[in-house]
C-alpha cells in the first residue's frame, strides 16, 4: 500500500455500508463474520494515490466501499493500458490472483476519487476462502472480470484506434471535458496519434475541438465509424 493510505477506525455506520456493498457478508458463519470484521484495516485514501505497483507484494484483499480505483498495465516507456475499474461492490481480480498464486502484483492500482476501503489480511483471505459464500463470491466475480478483460483484449487486437476512439467519446454526453492526453490514457495509447484522429474526427465534422473539451457535434456518424471502422456511410 502507498504510504498516502492512512487506517481509520471502523464506525457501526461504516460496517453497515461494507456490508451494503458486500452481501455475502452476510451469508458468513457467525465466527467467519465476527474474524472478518475484527481483521478488517480500514483506509482512507486521497485521489490519485497508488495502492499497489508492479511487482510489489499483495498484503490484502480490498473492498471498496466508496469511490473508484484504476487497475493498469504499466510499460516501461510509460504507457498504461487500462485494464478496468474497482468500484463500491466489485473487486480486484489481480489482487485475488496474486493472494491465490502466492504472486507479487503484475499490475498498478490508483485511485481516481477519495476512496474508503477495508483491506482483508492475506492470513484472513485464505481462511475465509474456507466458507463456501465467501469462496463463489471471489470466483464469480473472477470469471466476470476475466470476461471482461477478454472483451478488452479483443478491443486492442482486432479494432482499429480509431474505432475504440469513437466508442469512448460516446455514452459520455454531447460535451467531454476531457485532454487529448486523459483519452490517450484511457485507449493504452499516446497523445500524439490520439490528436491526430481526434483532429480527422474533427474534418469530418464528427466533433468540434475546444480547449480540454471535445463536442459531439454527430453521434450517429461516430456511431457508425465505431462499429464498422469507416466515416459515414
Amino acid at each position: 500500500m502507498s504510504s498516502q493510505t492512512a487506517p481509520a477506525p471502523a464506525p457501526r455506520a461504516e460496517v453497515e455500508r461494507l456490508e451494503s456493498c458486500y452481501p455475502v457478508l452476510s451469508a458468513l458463519s457467525a465466527p467467519a463474520r465476527g474474524l472478518l470484521l475484527k481483521s478488517a484495516q480500514w483506509m482512507r485514501v486521497p485521489a490519485g494515490a497508488m495502492l499497489f505497483d508492479d511487482r510489489q507484494a499483495c498484503e490484502g484483499f480490498p473492498f471498496v466501499v466508496e469511490g473508484s480505483v484504476r487497475v493498469s498495465k504499466c510499460a516501461p516507456s510509460g504507457r498504461e493500458l487500462p485494464l478496468y475499474r474497482v468500484g463500491a461492490g466489485e473487486t480486484c481480480i489481480i489482487s485475488s490472483s496474486c493472494l491465490l498464486g502466492h504472486e507479487d502484483y503484475n499490475a498498478r492500482g490508483v485511485t481516481e476519487s477519495d476512496t474508503l476501503l477495508m483491506l482483508l489480511p492475506k492470513a484472513v483471505f485464505d481462511d475465509m476462502m474456507g466458507e463456501r459464500p465467501f469462496r463463489d463470491f471471489v470466483f464469480h466475480l473472477f470469471a466476470e472480470r476475466i470476461a471482461d478483460l477478454m472483451q478488452l483484449i479483443e478491443e486492442v487486437a482486432f479494432r482499429k484506434l480509431d474505432q475504440r476512439l469513437a466508442a469512448l467519446l460516446l455514452g459520455k454526453g454531447r460535451v467531454l471535458h476531457v485532454t487529448h492526453q486523459q483519452l490517450a490514457d484511457e485507449l493504452g495509447s499516446v497523445r500524439e496519434i490520439v490528436s491526430r484522429l481526434l483532429k480527422g474526427f474533427a474534418e469530418q465534422e464528427l466533433v468540434r475541438l475546444g480547449r480540454e473539451q471535445v463536442e459531439i457535434i454527430d453521434a450517429a456518424g461516430l456511431r457508425h465509424l465505431a462499429h464498422t471502422g469507416s466515416f459515414k456511410p
